[in-house]
């Protein structure tokens, strides 16, 4: 970092959220992008939304092109301090209990449970309909 770089806090970067005054950071970088709303080819407001927060993801996802990336310099007014960005939360997927193929019998030992002694009754039933009238 050059000793003249000025070093911006993600608070005060985060006012600068106005079509006259707009600000974003990119890669540890702050831009004043204010002159560029108007020509932005996705919009003014996809920039004026991505103020007050880290938008290099934001950035990366549409895909720049080079042309793009070079005109950033122009706009270039700082670094930001990396100690006021929050980090980012990481994906944690739900805690489930693995899959026990083993499980499976004991599943059909329930329902057998519960389905023998009803045909053993329905056998029952029928024999003594049967039989009771002859």
């Amino acid at each position: 970092m050059d000793s003249d770089t000025k070093v911006y806090r993600l608070e005060d970067v985060s006012k600068h959220n106005t079509h006259q005054d707009c600000w974003l950071v990119i890669d540890g970088k702050v831009y004043d992008v204010t002159k560029f709303l108007e020509d932005h080819p996705g919009g003014d407001e996809v920039l004026i939304s991505a103020t007050g927060k880290d938008a290099t993801d934001d950035f990366e996802d549409v895909g720049h092109s080079s042309s793009a990336r070079a005109m950033m310099d122009e706009y270039y007014v700082g670094d930001i301090d990396p100690s006021t960005i929050p980090s980012k939360p990481k994906y944690t997927p739900a805690k489930q209990a693995p899959y026990n193929p083993d499980k499976s019998s004991e599943f059909i030992i329930k329902i057998l449970q519960f389905l023998v002694p009803l045909l053993i009754l329905g056998m029952a039933v029928a024999v003594r309909y049967y039989t009771k009238s002859s």
